[in-house]
């Protein structure tokens, strides 16, 4: 890997202060179990930045180690300091990539750092405008009621996996139709999206391909990646002779290199889809365990739209992202090296006692709500305004057509130390709305 200075390794002073005493929040099996809330705030408290040790899991080889940003004002200087913490050094996954794919990971403008980061960013924000996107808010909204009155109507003894009979098809749904994806096409969205976002878990997708060394390829590796970037060029090719009022169109008109097109589609089709698969029932999960916090929602003393900010805060769509240390620095107190891998940790950032009041607390009309769940700085969510929309919609629409949110059984969550992803959701769905 070309990255500046020694390889990421702690001081041995800083290895035996990880050993001793700093919990471990890298294995994505305790995210199966939920949130480590209490791991967090311990870190938060005595070792803000913290060395985390990479060993091998489910299989995935074991890497050099980096540290964790767990602080809310840290992930901040993190995430905005592009010229000190660079996403294009070595990526933004935890693991490191193999070195030989790391000129095309490059290509998606969430490995890049600004100027060329620009670019390319202002060239899919023209085609992901505000107007165009609160264009399908009727769409979005005729989606959320179909979806949730079939849930409720097919419903065995009044309840339903939420996961599966709502919010997968509703993210998906509303992506396509803003990327302008034919219907018969959409399976394989999901499918793409299920392969390269869970793959840390053994149930939620599908057996892993392995290398020659018997260990499993990265599913963002450009040999996994084929069957995606073939469809994106052929429909690329159909959108110049047929354009439409999609993002596809004005990307496939943008003049992007082919290269640029292709990843702009994984990158939309994966992070456009999971944003907002791992935050609707997220968020239905967080008002079923606080039947309060809804009645508030329901009665409507709270703003539907500040309440999804601070469901957004408790259930943030996507746990960690890495940089990379692009020169000796210091975060915290804490020297960090050049080449150093840096993560942060939106989750824990968004329970800092320093910046929220009683975090552990869902106050659906918190104001203000600095949560950093859509990321900030250079590379802040492109699609949070997307998002929110669809947030807001599908919980509006949940408050006039079903009873109040309640668990009908033990939801399950993702295998994952990236994705904060909910994979079964059994609610009651029968009863009178509101």
């Amino acid at each position: 890997m070309d990255l500046p200075g020694r390889p990421g390794r702690p001081s041995p002073a800083a290895a035996r202060e990880r050993a001793a005493d700093a919990p471990d929040v890298f294995d994505p099996r305790l995210y199966a179990e939920g949130l480590p809330h209490e791991r967090y705030r311990l870190l938060r408290d005595h070792h803000p930045v913290s060395w985390q040790d990479e060993p091998e899991i489910l299989g995935w080889p074991a890497g050099p180690g980096f540290w964790a940003v767990t602080r809310h004002t840290d992930v901040v200087r993190v995430l905005r300091d592009h010229r000190t913490y660079s996403s294009r050094l070595g990526a933004t996954q935890i693991r490191d990539p193999d070195p030989a794919d790391l000129p095309f990971l490059r290509r998606t403008m969430l490995n890049q750092d600004p100027p060329e980061h620009g670019r390319l960013r202002r060239t899919v924000a023209r085609a992901f405008t505000p107007a165009r996107v609160d264009a399908f808010a009727a769409r979005v909204r005729e989606r959320a009621r179909t979806l949730l009155r079939a849930a409720r109507d097919g419903a065995e003894a009044g309840a339903a996996d939420l996961v599966r009979t709502v919010t997968d098809e509703y993210a998906l749904l509303n992506l396509t139709d803003l990327l302008g994806v034919p219907a018969a096409d959409r399976g394989l969205l999901l499918e793409w999206t299920v392969r390269i976002i869970g793959y840390q878990d053994p149930e939620d997708a599908p057996a892993p391909r392995l290398g020659p060394d018997g260990k499993p390829l990265n599913p963002r590796s450009p040999a996994l990646l084929g069957e995606m970037f073939a469809y994106a060029r052929e429909l690329a090719a159909h959108k110049r002779a047929h354009p439409g009022d999609d993002v596809m169109t004005a990307l496939a008109l943008a003049g992007l290199a082919e290269a640029e097109l292709e990843m702009f589609f994984f990158l939309l089709t994966v992070a456009g889809n999971d944003t907002v698969r791992s935050a609707a029932p997220g968020g239905l999960l967080a008002l079923a365990r606080d039947p309060g916090a809804y009645a508030g929602l329901a009665a409507g003393r709270v703003p539907v739209e500040r309440a999804v900010e601070e469901l957004l805060r408790v259930h943030p769509p996507v746990l960690s992202f890495r940089r990379t240390a692009a020169v000796d620095t210091e975060l915290a107190g804490q020297p960090v090296r050049a080449g150093d891998k840096v993560v942060v940790f939106h989750a824990s950032a968004n329970h800092d006692e320093r910046v929220f009041t009683a975090p552990g607390r869902l106050d659906l009309g918190r104001d203000p709500n600095p949560h950093v769940s859509f990321g900030d700085g250079p590379h802040v969510c492109l699609g949070a305004h997307f998002a929110r929309l669809q947030l807001r919609v599908l919980h509006e629409e949940w408050r006039a057509l079903m009873p109040a949110p309640e668990l009908a059984g033990d939801p399950r969550r993702l295998v994952s130390n990236f994705i904060n992803g909910i994979t079964r959701l059994p609610l009651r769905v029968s009863g009178p709305g509101r």
